[in-house]
């Protein structure tokens, strides 16, 4: 499995993604799950993907073709990018679902497309297996894919459209420590990188392993705060007036259970 993190700022967008892959316990390996496209010093696009590898490789290499290729360079709005991250996906699964589906193998696989093309802003793109797709909007600045459930509520709780792009990319690795604690499935070393608008340039490129002292450091952290927090808060009341109510209420329920 993996996990993947993407958020679109007043200033810019970050991306984070981790690079495990798993086929079973006996069966872990990395793999890279973020592509960039950044030669042309016209547009930075970044492209990250979860779900079947083998599907997930194909359609890159599909992308990175002669033909597709020429479209991701020559595109001018980031928007016909993600149309053709589209239609590679129903290439593969035109070739390959019948065969998936006789040995009951799933088609899945999903996408995360942000950066800027010259003449327009920032955008961030969630890409489904049915190969269509999502923007965000300003109600929502970010997107996940992989095991997006864990590390989603700091997210939530955290994130500003108006927020730092450094602090951000702090929040989106808390978010990655929340998903390495509770799922042996995702691994380091992580892959983020950030990207400042109208830059069209990636200054801002880190490979984060196990000996990072960064994220060691706000990792411990993170984890001390939060116990520290857990044990100011108050304890049950159970003598209060809406427990002597909850009295009434399992009292209640007892005797229906002793009429059954």
């Amino acid at each position: 499995m993996t996990y993947c993190i993407a958020i679109k700022l007043d200033d810019g967008l970050v991306f984070l993604s981790d690079s495990r892959t798993n086929a079973g316990v006996d069966d872990v390996s990395t793999y890279r799950k973020m592509t960039i496209f950044n030669e042309n010093y016209d547009r930075s696009v970044v492209l990250m993907s979860s779900g079947n590898l083998a599907i997930s490789q194909s359609i890159r290499q599909i992308l990175i073709q002669k033909k597709q290729a020429s479209t991701i360079w020559k595109a001018t709005s980031l928007f016909d990018i993600a149309e053709t991250v589209g239609e590679a996906i129903k290439e593969v699964y035109k070739r390959d679902s019948s065969t998936m589906n006789d040995l009951g193998v799933d088609f899945n696989c999903s996408f995360i497309l942000g950066g800027q093309i010259q003449k327009e802003h920032c955008r961030l793109f969630k890409i489904y297996s049915a190969g269509n797709f999502i923007e965000t909007d300003t109600e929502c600045n970010y997107f996940q894919i992989g095991e997006s459930k864990y590390g989603k509520p700091i997210l939530d709780r955290v994130l500003n459209s108006d927020m730092d792009l450094d602090v951000a990319a702090k929040c989106a690795l808390l978010s990655m420590d929340s998903t390495l604690k509770s799922n042996i499935s995702v691994g380091l070393p992580l892959d983020l990188l950030v990207y400042k608008k109208n830059d069209f340039m990636i200054n801002n490129y880190l490979s984060i392993s196990d000996k990072n002292s960064y994220f060691n450091e706000i990792r411990t952290s993170w984890s001390s705060y939060l116990r520290d927090a857990f044990d100011q808060l108050p304890d049950i009341n159970w003598s209060n007036p809406t427990a002597n109510h909850s009295h009434e209420i399992y009292n209640k329920q007892l005797l229906q259970k002793k009429l059954k």
